[in-house]
């Protein structure tokens, strides 16, 4: 028995198949045009855009003050101090609208002040560590302090930035400084067996630091940033560009991912004399943890801070792997100290799409009952 052409049912839906074939070719449309756009450069990502006023300024650093959100109410007493690298710039700590740490804490009702090293000009070649930490960073505190009438606050650094919130915290225990958070911070560089091949490379058998400056004066931004990405060299020079074209579709997933290309390709130079430091006194010498770091005629003592004391640490950060970080808190006279261990990378701990609900409440709930 025969079944007539009439009878026999379609295995699909003509119109639901044109529907969807229709939508397969605009979504690749889509993506073909945004694409197409960020290849050009003629999209730009929106940046930095929690509202903030200019405070103070040295040389090329500014200090900024972030309008508050909060009501008065809700507002925390003990203003907080974001101090960032001194590689890239800062405004990785407010990357855009709904991704930013600076729009999260303002929104809790802390008082965010924010420090912005600038960009080193070849006549800023001879700042060192000891300029930065115990000169432009005590000035900017002063100001902050005046402007909001508070003596105490709190300072977090990050990366660099915490090893000279670190300097800071142990050279300057009596001015204020109530609580000090440290994000990824290099401190202890003993154990470069564990510290990927950034010991291997600065070697003086392999990098001749001081004739490199005596050329460039400042270490170019271009070279760091080839650097660190020579770390994970497919993940960063191919991984990352196949995850934007499998999500071109995507606005938001393209929005995030320029506004972290633009802040990655947004390099400074390092001062030349801090980054011969960072070199020969910390990568290679490891001054900074044997007590032998001199700064302005006095040795910097981890022993000396006192303040409370948060410790971050990324569980697969490839830059500041754990082992340069952990071990701080066994030198600290801190009464108060606590250590957290968060998954993710150096960078995407803080600024990627989980921070907001993994390490930013973290963060804020520590420090707000230590904020009043």
């Amino acid at each position: 028995m025969t079944t007539s052409p009439e009878t026999t049912p379609f295995p699909f839906d003509p119109a639901t198949v044109a529907r969807n074939l229709y939508a397969e070719v605009e979504r690749i449309g889509k993506a073909y045009d945004a694409g197409v756009k960020i290849a050009s450069g003629k999209t730009t990502a929106k940046v930095a855009q929690t509202p903030k006023e200019a405070i103070w300024a040295l040389n090329k650093t500014i200090l900024y003050r972030y309008y508050p959100q909060a009501p008065v109410e809700k507002r925390k007493r003990v203003p907080l101090l974001l101090v960032f690298a001194l590689i890239n710039k800062p405004y990785i700590f407010d990357l855009r609208p709904g991704g930013s740490f600076i729009e999260f804490m303002v929104q809790q009702g802390y008082d965010v002040y924010l420090v912005d090293w600038g960009a080193p000009g070849p006549e800023d070649s001879h700042l060192t560590f000891d300029d930065y930490a115990l000169e432009y960073l005590p000035r900017a505190i002063r100001r902050m302090q005046a402007y909001c009438g508070q003596h105490d606050f709190s300072m977090l650094g990050w990366c660099i930035g915490a090893t000279l919130a670190a300097v800071y915290a142990a050279m300057r225990p009596d001015d204020g400084l109530r609580n000090l958070i440290l994000l990824t911070a290099p401190i202890d560089f003993s154990n470069k067996g564990a510290m990927g091949p950034f010991p291997k490379w600065l070697k003086d058998d392999y990098f001749n630091i001081d004739a490199i400056l005596q050329q460039t004066g400042n270490y170019p931004g271009e070279m760091i940033d080839v650097g660190s990405k020579l770390l994970k060299p497919v993940e960063n020079l191919v991984g990352n560009y196949l995850r934007l074209l499998d999500n071109l579709d995507d606005p938001k997933i393209v929005e995030s991912w320029q506004a972290m290309n633009t802040w990655v390709s947004d390099g400074v130079p390092f001062a030349g004399a801090a980054y011969r430091q960072l070199v020969v006194d910390l990568y290679r010498e490891n001054r900074l943890m044997n007590g032998t770091w001199m700064m302005r005629g006095r040795p910097v003592n981890l022993g000396d801070i006192k303040a409370s004391l948060l410790n971050i640490i990324a569980r697969q950060d490839h830059i500041v792997p754990p082992c340069q970080s952990e071990t701080i808190l066994d030198r600290v006279s801190s009464a108060d100290k606590q250590q957290i261990i968060m998954p993710g990378g150096h960078i995407g701990i803080m600024a990627g799409s989980g921070a907001r609900r993994g390490l930013w409440p973290q963060i804020d709930a520590w420090l707000g009952d230590r904020s009043v």
